[in-house]
């Protein structure tokens, strides 16, 4: 690996088996250098988990092309963490996740392993973005968006981000994109959750399941709306979670 050229660090949570993965790479340009650092099985779901009472463990694997390849057997996060403590020769230039199966837009960035990762990037300071395809199949059709997120990452890799903001992609599923739209993320909820089922035990069991509904469907700035319309929707998102607007009524209400 060059001492020189910009270092891509590469993960995402649907594992190291999931095809986005290795669509993501096929998408950064030929002068970087890449280290892939993925889970080493399906991690949807875990939002910014990390494993505190079991051991990591970094297994290598051939290279992918240009890539270099880990797997490490914990979240997300645990991937860029572990990748930035142990694995990395130098500080990389930016922390790519995905592309997921499966939408990350509205609320689901609350959730996301993909979107996990991309945070714990942001937290220390990495140009950081996640990319998801709203198509959850293993067989998903990624090619017909790839140029776009070929442009995305150059732009990132041109300019950055500024600090405390990374970016949420997603990406219609089975059209050709009509353009790229920054917009915010719409507001929704998760309902009907969970399904019950009963075991041969006769004992009752939970399966997540559920469907996302969007609170102002009508709203034309918001990540559903410009996905409804085949457009990739870039939400830039920030990593501090403080309601600033609320620190002077708070502070009105309970400072002493």
């Amino acid at each position: 690996m060059s001492e020189i050229r910009p270092l891509v660090l590469v993960t995402n949570d649907d594992s190291i088996e999931a095809p986005g993965l290795f669509k993501l790479v096929e998408c950064l340009p030929q002068d970087v250098d890449i280290i892939v650092v993925a889970p080493a099985q399906p991690q949807s779901g875990k939002s910014s988990a990390i494993t505190v009472n079991s051991p990591l463990r970094i297994s290598s694997h051939p290279d992918v092309g240009a890539a270099r390849v880990f797997t490490v057997s914990g979240t997300p996060v645990d991937c860029v963490k572990l990748a930035l403590h142990a694995i990395v020769p130098r500080r990389p230039a930016l922390v790519l996740a995905g592309i997921n199966h499966g939408s990350n837009s509205g609320c689901n960035v609350i959730y996301s392993g993909t979107m996990g990762a991309v945070m714990e990037g942001c937290t220390v300071g990495i140009p950081s973005c996640g990319f998801s395809l709203l198509h959850h199949s293993m067989a998903a059709d990624f090619d017909l968006s790839l140029p776009f997120v070929r442009d995305i990452i150059s732009g990132l890799l041109a300019d950055g981000l500024p600090d405390g903001v990374c970016l949420n992609v997603n990406i219609p599923a089975k059209v050709t994109p009509r353009g790229v739209r920054a917009c915010r993320a719409a507001h929704g909820y998760w309902t009907d959750e969970y399904q019950r089922f009963t075991d041969p035990s006769g004992k009752p069991f939970y399966w997540l399941t559920g469907k996302f509904v969007n609170s102002e469907p009508l709203a034309t700035d918001t990540d559903e709306y410009w996905l409804g319309q085949e457009y990739i929707s870039l939400v830039p998102v920030s990593v501090d979670m403080s309601a600033t607007s609320q620190v002077e009524p708070m502070s009105k209400r309970f400072d002493k």
